[in-house]
């Protein structure tokens, strides 16, 4: 189930659908320094895939990286009791009966070495019944030069369903790596997140991992920029 895509860094995917839609799921995973693994955006644990990563290291830190991907972070949490649960602000009060251990820091202080992070202030996107703060939580992998995301932008092409692919057509987010127009409606506060893209733009990223699409092998930095100029409607640098 586990597939490596660089050095020290692995993924997984399960089917999952949301508004009817095949868009699939990822998970990422992280080996540190010191041989501890990071589980980024868990997906459902099996036997084979606790198999595989007992193989990698020790898992020590689960990532909930914002308000909806938490899913299956309690199943994690229940495999490996000695790991810490980290989540995003807002998701102690959503999903109070979580056993969430600590809150991701909202300053840029990652707590994990060889791992940056940046909270994507001031992005909104589609829920079931309204348009809800996601506070995702976008890391950065600097060993392996990815960047890993979860709803924040999307990637999806040829290898998704037709239905899957006209829908992403329609809404903006098929072959660019980019939010759909659907958060871009939702998304008001465009200068907060003007100012946490421009800080994501500082990291030396090539590679893309997204929680829904394909993975961005190549020239990742550039078309995340491009993706959000389109839905910023705006010109966008690194922060110094």
């Amino acid at each position: 189930m586990l597939r490596d895509v660089d050095r020290d860094i692995w993924v997984a995917e399960q089917p999952f659908r949301y508004f009817g839609l095949s868009i699939g799921t990822r998970m990422t995973v992280i080996r540190l320094d010191n041989q501890e693994l990071v589980v980024i955006s868990p997906i459902q644990i099996t036997n084979e895939l606790s198999s595989q990563l007992e193989e990698l290291g020790t898992v020590q830190h689960i990532i909930a990286p914002n308000l909806y991907h938490y899913l299956f972070a309690a199943d994690f949490k229940a495999a490996y009791p000695h790991a810490t649960f980290w989540a995003v602000p807002g998701l102690e009060t959503k999903q109070p009966n979580l056993a969430i251990d600590q809150i991701i820091p909202q300053n840029g202080n990652s707590p994990w070495n060889g791992l940056e992070s940046v909270m994507l202030d001031g992005f909104r996107t589609v829920g079931v019944a309204r348009f809800d703060d996601l506070n995702e939580c976008v890391l950065f992998h600097a060993a392996s030069r990815t960047l890993i995301l979860t709803d924040t932008a999307f990637n999806f092409d040829e290898s998704f369903p037709l239905i899957t692919q006209l829908a992403t057509r329609i809404v903006g987010s098929y072959n660019t790596l980019s939010p759909s127009l659907l958060e871009q409606v939702a998304t008001h506060d465009k200068q907060a997140v003007k100012a946490a893209v421009e800080r994501v733009l500082r990291w030396d990223f090539e590679r893309v991992i997204v929680a829904h699409g394909s993975i961005v092998e190549q020239n990742g930095k550039e078309r995340f920029k491009q993706g959000y100029e389109r839905f910023l409607g705006q010109t966008l640098g690194a922060a110094v």
